[in-house]
């Protein structure tokens, strides 16, 4: 099942010399002008300084929302997000194919051509049987990693075993000719578009596959080719492909001669190196790390600095779930009691305050892509409304209160964290429950919360969308047909009720994005209703980039600044 990429990172000390108040950072998603000033220019070395390392840099590997950031310079994929600031950047555009695709009238059959004169850093021509094989080896279990969605979507994907065991492919993806490639689905997924901006929809040419040891030197169809992947994807170096044509590519620049991806920092040195500026971080970004409250803070009394920090949204919620199996949140006015309790703005607070988090009461993110809606069904303002849920409470048959366990992380991340429990602890005890906090380390966490035979009652979560749709994030999390019974299971409330599956099989056969959106919305706010879970809050993104960097793009796709539109000159 999907999971999130965009963790916040925690606070760190910056350079002495920035002090002063918190900064709200350029007004709107993806302001070009933020970073230096002056038109874009190719040349240049563009260094980019993470925390993680970019691991198994194969195509069948990665698992990315529209195709990832440093992967998107290499690969290009049937279709690719659109390389622009805010909500423009939402929508789904061609990259390697002349439209996002034609589908039958079911929305079970997509159909796409190649644009003409595509060709590989070595010259040789792009094809359909390229692609064909590329979605093919992410099905082999030495290549696993990736997005699932093909092994569940496509005709005969459920017991393919991949190329290296099963030579004669997978008859669901035909290839009439070297342009012409048609996907049969099981299903109707008018989404289908935006499952092919992944990178498993790369080509791979079959005569230069080596297995697991493609990511050393994966074949580029992007503005770049790899020449350098040292530490399982610690430092990359990427120059530029020289039959990459920006004819083709309407949607990357290629401004930089080389980016230089240096991982395993911290987030303190990091931020510290980029605020600098000094030598080759003047011209550096950052595609992992985040700034905290602290930085912030710091951060806002230099007007430099300041100018500097790009501001961007994900689709991505944080919430409270329950166990609706267990008492005594099987009983709804209970779960409604704890939805009036909550205080919002001391969640936010926890969270990194009101720079960094946005209050939710939609489970939806607050973005029309994903069929946004407005809507509280249970209001209780910005402070939360103890008094009505002592009222549901005594109705529920607990005059004198309830005693209950939150199950929250160890990990201080801003969203499962010992702070947001606390916050939310807070407010319920106003409320008359009794709460007992239960911290796990991490990986105990993580195997609690995913499991139907063990689920806590009551537990923070939070949920990232793969791609700008409601479909990728309420269908894991409320279809009954996701639960997992004996794995990693996202549906926590089990719910399973058949209105609510037919309604998403419905508006997977709707092709139209924005028609589709408001059903998602319309579902949601029907879900939201049965208090099955408590929307917390909305993160927003905050990154630094070094004084030369130039052209920083930041859409509602992603949420930080995307690296094929940058300069250095």
């Amino acid at each position: 099942m999907p999971r999130h990429t965009h963790r916040i990172a925690a606070a760190a000390t910056l350079v002495a010399l920035i002090t002063g108040a918190v900064a709200c950072g350029p007004k709107g998603q993806g302001d070009t002008k933020t970073g230096a000033a002056g038109a874009p220019k190719s040349g240049g070395t563009l260094t980019v300084l993470n925390r993680q390392p970019q691991k198994q840099f194969d195509p069948a590997r990665l698992y990315t929302s529209g195709g990832g950031n440093v992967p998107s310079l290499v690969f290009r994929t049937l279709t690719t997000r659109h390389r622009a600031a805010g909500a423009e950047g939402t929508k789904v555009v061609p990259d390697l194919a002349t439209d996002t695709g034609k589908a039958s009238d079911d929305a079970k059959v997509w159909t796409y051509t190649l644009k003409d004169g595509l060709k590989y850093e070595d010259g040789t021509p792009i094809t359909s049987a390229d692609i064909k094989y590329g979605i093919e080896r992410s099905f082999a279990a030495e290549l696993s990693g990736g997005a699932p969605y093909l092994r569940d979507w496509l005709v005969g994907g459920e017991n393919y075993q991949g190329p290296y065991k099963e030579k004669k492919g997978l008859d669901s993806i035909e290839t009439p000719d070297a342009k012409t490639i048609v996907f049969h689905l099981r299903k109707s997924e008018g989404d289908f578009p935006y499952l092919a901006t992944s990178t498993q929809f790369a080509p791979v040419p079959k005569a230069k596959d080596t297995g697991a040891k493609y990511a050393e030197h994966p074949v580029s169809s992007g503005p770049y080719k790899v020449v350098k992947n040292e530490g399982d994807g610690q430092h990359l170096v990427l120059e530029r492909n020289t039959e990459w044509s920006q004819s083709s590519d309407k949607e990357r620049h290629a401004y930089p001669d080389k980016v230089d991806v240096q991982s395993g920092l911290s987030s303190e040195v990091i931020n510290q190196r980029l605020s600098t500026g000094s030598g080759a971080d003047a011209a550096a970004v950052t595609t992992d790390t985040n700034l905290g409250p602290a930085e912030l803070a710091q951060i806002g009394g230099n007007k430099e600095l300041a100018g500097r920090v790009g501001t961007g949204h994900f689709g991505y919620t944080n919430y409270l779930a329950f166990n609706p199996k267990n008492k005594p949140f099987d009983d709804p006015k209970v779960r409604q009691a704890v939805a009036y309790a909550i205080n919002r703005t001391s969640v936010v607070n926890a969270a990194g305050g009101s720079s960094l988090a946005e209050a939710a009461t939609t489970f939806l993110p607050n973005r029309s892509t994903f069929g946004y809606t407005p809507y509280d069904p249970f209001p209780a303002g910005a402070t939360g409304d103890p008094e009505k849920a002592k009222e549901l409470l005594k109705e529920a048959g607990h005059p004198d209160g309830l005693e209950i366990t939150l199950t929250h992380s160890t990990a201080q991340d801003f969203e499962t964290s010992p702070d947001i429990a606390t916050a939310i602890q807070a407010s319920l005890e106003k409320a008359g429950f009794k709460v007992k906090l239960a911290g796990l380390e991490t990986n105990a966490y993580d195997e609690k919360v995913h499991s139907v035979s063990n689920q806590p009652d009551l537990f923070l979560a939070h949920w990232g969308a793969d791609w700008p749709s409601g479909g990728p994030f309420l269908a894991p999390i409320f279809d009954g047909r996701q639960i997992v019974k004996d794995g990693a299971n996202f549906n926590t409330a089990q719910l399973d009720d058949s209105q609510v599956n037919d309604e998403i099989d419905a508006i997977n056969k709707i092709t139209d994005h924005d028609a589709a959106a408001k059903r998602w919305g319309a579902l949601d706010q029907k879900i939201g209703e049965q208090a099955l879970v408590v929307p917390l809050f909305h993160p927003v993104y905050k990154r630094l980039v070094g004084k030369d960097v130039k052209n920083v793009v930041i859409s509602d796709w992603t949420g930080v600044l995307d690296v094929s539109q940058i300069a250095v000159k």
